[in-house]
């Protein structure tokens, strides 16, 4: 898609203009701290903003720097994350904190090519990251940013590829000021969400969450708090967890192969490294 300069001019006013009246306050939009802002790129994933504004603060008193993060055990995290799905996060931020102690002297690497290396980060990830700790004019697309540019650019037409948002976001970026201009971008797109039938229907990558309730998601949270109580026997986590004992069975296997949990004497514990 063609765009001219006066376009994009108009577009990038329309939404410094909302963001200069209705900036959100997140706690971690107040530090270009690399770990502070990892943490907080790690929990956004598949999680809202009122559920991370709730965890976030919680856990980088826990565990506020890399270093403290890389000591901690699995079962001490897992304890903070509670309540956020996706148990799988914690995993990633334990693992890329002793790459980052063992083989970053501590310092989060500000390239996205390095970044896009460690576990759980993709390149929309690594990019964001880049951009919000190291202010890089790095492009990325994630829900919030799709919203605007299919609104703004894609009226009346469906099936969007991210590729031609991808164009789009890489022409109308701000490099003065990238961090401030995704933050611009992102919470347009959060109040669009809420004023207009949600323009990311019309994406090619538009997906309807699976039900949570009997989902594997589901049975895998539940397993992972029952064992952060105890250890537990195959048998008990059978009855305690009421489902399929087959689905059971294979989702401890995947745990197991995931280092999130280890079975010995008879009994499923959580891994304590």
């Amino acid at each position: 898609m063609k765009i001219d300069t006066p376009t994009i001019d108009l577009f990038k006013k329309t939404v410094w203009d909302f963001y200069k009246i209705n900036r959100r306050d997140l706690l971690w939009r107040n530090t270009d701290d690399p770990y502070l802002v990892l943490v907080s790129e790690i929990m956004l994933q598949q999680t809202q903003v009122a559920r991370v504004l709730i965890k976030y603060p919680i856990f980088i008193l826990q565990f506020p720097n890399f270093k403290q993060l890389a000591k901690a055990s699995i079962k001490d995290i897992l304890h903070i994350w509670q309540g956020m799905g996706y148990n799988r996060r914690a995993l990633y931020l334990k693992k890329i904190a002793d790459i980052v102690i063992k083989e970053y002297n501590g310092y989060l690497p500000d390239s996205p090519h390095i970044l896009e290396t460690f576990p759980g980060i993709g390149q929309a990830t690594a990019s964001s990251i880049a951009a919000f700790a190291f202010n890089k004019t790095t492009v990325f697309i994630e829900t919030n940013i799709r919203r605007v540019y299919l609104h703004h650019f894609f009226k009346g037409k469906t099936e969007v590829h991210d590729r031609e948002i991808y164009k789009l976001v890489q022409k109308t970026l701000d490099t003065k000021s990238p961090r401030e201009w995704y933050f611009a971008l992102m919470d347009y797109g959060s109040y669009l969400g809420k004023a207009v039938e949600n323009p990311n229907k019309r994406s090619r990558h538009y997906i309807i969450q699976s039900k949570f309730e009997g989902s594997d998601r589901q049975i895998r949270g539940k397993i992972l708090k029952l064992l952060l109580k105890n250890s537990t026997s195959e048998e008990d986590l059978f009855k305690m967890v009421d489902k399929d004992p087959h689905k059971i069975k294979k989702i401890l296997q995947v745990l197991v192969k995931e280092q999130f949990i280890n079975f010995k004497n008879n009994k499923y514990y959580i891994n304590n490294f």
